[in-house]
């Protein structure tokens, strides 16, 4: 039998038929482009497996919460909020007796521009400060602990907006004000503005030992508005600038009134000859502060005229210069400290405001920088190199450019309006140069909506290779004024609190806890553990606390669990208040028994599969 063979025009429309058949039915692989194996190298630029920790730690402001933000970089994972000028319930900071008389009643801070300690002029990761806008204060992190660990008022001023910068071995920190009033805050009418209100510095101290600070002096400058500021480096160690803004004095409209005139200034200061001014007896006391007033005690503080509306002064990392921006001009200015000082020795001023001599500008000026469509200026950041970063708030990019030439050398777009930026170690003498931060006030359209209110957007971009690229996005809110970036292994922080055999509130064994009568107050001496609190060793119910009605109650707990992250929270229902003891920690909360009754008392914490166990009871009688 003949074996039929199909014609070869069938046999080839029978195959075209079966590849469209399983064509249309098997699972297709698409092409790469470009763009998805950009996104694929960026993804893996900030992956951090799991068990590794990242290369910084990103201490970021948290504007009106009144926190501290720490991520990770390049993760950009949010780590922790430490509670700086607010209460937190989460973690009982507020509650605690502590931190409630730090806070000083206040329930809300506008935290501003964080600044690490310095040695040499490089971060020694030991401490951060931080200033609060809404209520005029200052406070200093502990970074091995990352807890706040001072608070303090700053009188005469209002609004320390301009950072807490610090000089080159954390001598001081320097906080002038962003509201001009009447020294002591006394009442003085608006018409009498330029006669009655000043613009007060104050120059901070802080004692490493005792994790206090204290105001050394203050200078009553003219009654401008002042803003960013930064220590000299290097052979500039012992200046600082700052930039100021309303110095047409205007006292309504400031949009407006305060952008007549051409330029403002940059007040330019020898801290060591104000200090010795000090030492010399030349201030007069003033509302219980040594205060220094330029215009009677001579010296020491020049101003430099400088673009109007500058928001930004930063200081090169060799010190020999300073780069500052005008908001409502295109131009960045490179001022040299060695010309500044050149110019003040041969007296070469042209005039003066409220007795400080005004350097002449070109006699300082070293260069202005004008990019080409670069709008906005505002802060700049440094690499290694020296090359330097600037963020263009209206035109939405960071610039890099040489200062020693003005050359641009990139641009790159972020989603928008970046306020500050923050380069890795940027701005100490030895920057990193790996990476750089876009502080964004911004973020419409680049996260998942959660209704009219929009997270701020911080944008990490890579700086190794030879163009700037974005490689990470992170929501914030409240918006960060401000960061600082720091190599993680700078920062040394603890697992367990010591022993302090010296507190005379610690109880570090069980059957050492008590309950005191003190006539009205009672003092409970008690331990948290796994899974339980014991308040009075010998009682027959050790984990009750009962007192009478109207009695003052302190509660001293100590927590002897010495266990690595085995924290243990301490709340009474119904109360109204919350603590936490870290491990090894003594901690004591105070208040009047106020309610009469039963309530029951518990481990706010996760700390053991009987957590749900750890509890007690508070016996108010009537």
């Amino acid at each position: 039998m003949k074996k039929w063979i199909p014609p070869v025009s069938g046999l080839l429309t029978g195959l075209l038929a079966a590849t469209v058949f399983f064509a249309d039915f098997s699972p297709s692989t698409p092409a790469v482009t470009a763009e998805d194996s950009k996104n694929k190298s960026n993804a893996e630029k900030v992956y951090v497996p799991f068990g590794e920790k990242d290369e910084y730690y990103l201490m970021a402001s948290g504007g009106h919460s009144g926190q501290m933000f720490i991520y990770g970089v390049p993760s950009m994972r949010h780590i922790r909020t430490v509670p700086v000028f607010t209460p937190d319930p989460a973690t009982g900071y507020g509650y605690d007796k502590h931190s409630k008389e730090m806070l000083g009643g206040f329930t809300w801070g506008d935290l501003h521009h964080p600044a690490l300690s310095e040695t040499n002029g490089d971060y020694d990761g030991k401490y951060l400060f931080a200033t609060d806008v809404g209520n005029s204060r200052a406070a200093v992190l502990n970074l091995e602990t990352f807890t706040t660990k001072d608070i303090i008022n700053v009188p005469n001023t209002s609004g320390p907006h301009c950072a807490a910068f610090v000089t080159e071995n954390t001598e001081y920190m320097f906080l002038p004000t962003r509201f001009a009033v009447p020294i002591g805050h006394e009442y003085a009418s608006l018409d009498d503005y330029s006669e009655q209100y000043r613009g007060v510095m104050s120059a901070v101290t802080f004692d490493q030992e005792k994790e206090k600070m204290d105001i050394a002096y203050q200078v009553a400058l003219p009654p401008w508005s002042y803003d960013l500021s930064d220590a000299g480096k290097k052979s500039s160690a012992d200046w600082a600038v700052m930039t100021t803004y309303n110095t047409e004095e205007a006292t309504t409209n400031l949009e407006i009134n305060a952008s007549q005139a051409d330029r403002d200034f940059i007040v330019l200061f020898n801290w060591r000859e104000l200090e010795k001014k000090i030492a010399d007896g030349q201030y007069d006391e003033v509302t219980g502060q040594k205060m220094i007033f330029p215009e009677k005690h001579k010296g020491g503080i020049y101003l430099v005229p400088v673009a109007k509306s500058p928001h930004g002064v930063d200081v090169t990392p060799d010190g020999k210069h300073f780069i500052a921006s005008g908001k409502l001009a295109p131009a960045m200015t490179v001022f040299s400290f060695e010309k500044a000082i050149e110019a003040i020795e041969n007296q070469d001023f042209a005039g003066e405001r409220n007795g400080i001599p005004i350097i002449k500008y070109e006699s300082v000026m070293e260069r202005e920088v004008n990019p080409e469509n670069a709008l906005g200026p505002l802060h700049t950041q440094f690499d290694e190199e020296g090359m330097a970063y600037t963020t263009m708030f209206i035109s939405s990019e960071i610039l890099k450019w040489n200062p020693a030439t003005g050359e641009t050398l990139d641009r790159v777009p972020v989603q928008y309006s970046p306020g500050h930026s923050v380069a890795a170690e940027g701005d100490t003498v030895a920057p990193d140069g790996k990476y750089i931060i876009a502080l964004n006030k911004i973020a419409k359209d680049s996260y998942l909506s959660v209704g009219p209110s929009h997270p701020e957007s911080m944008q990490l971009i890579d700086l190794s290779g030879d163009k700037m690229e974005v490689i990470q996005s992170a929501p914030v809110n409240p918006e960060p004024h401000y960061a600082q970036m720091i190599k993680a292994d700078k920062v040394k922080t603890i697992s367990v609190y010591d022993k302090d055999e010296t507190n005379k509130d610690a109880v570090y064994k069980q059957e050492d806890a008590k309950i005191v009568r003190k006539g009205n107050e009672v003092h409970v001496y008690g331990i948290a553990m796994r899974s339980k609190f014991i308040f009075d060793a010998k009682a027959e119910r050790p984990d009750v606390i009962e007192v009478n009605k109207g009695d003052k109650v302190y509660i001293h707990l100590t927590n002897i669990d010495f266990d690595q992250d085995i924290t243990h929270g301490f709340a009474i229902n119904g109360y109204d208040l919350n603590i936490e003891v870290q491990p090894g920690q003594v901690n004591t909360v105070e208040f009047t028994a106020d309610k009469a009754g039963t309530f029951p008392l518990y481990c706010t914490n996760f700390c053991s599969a009987l957590h749900q166990e750890m509890t007690g009871y508070f016996l108010v009688k009537p």
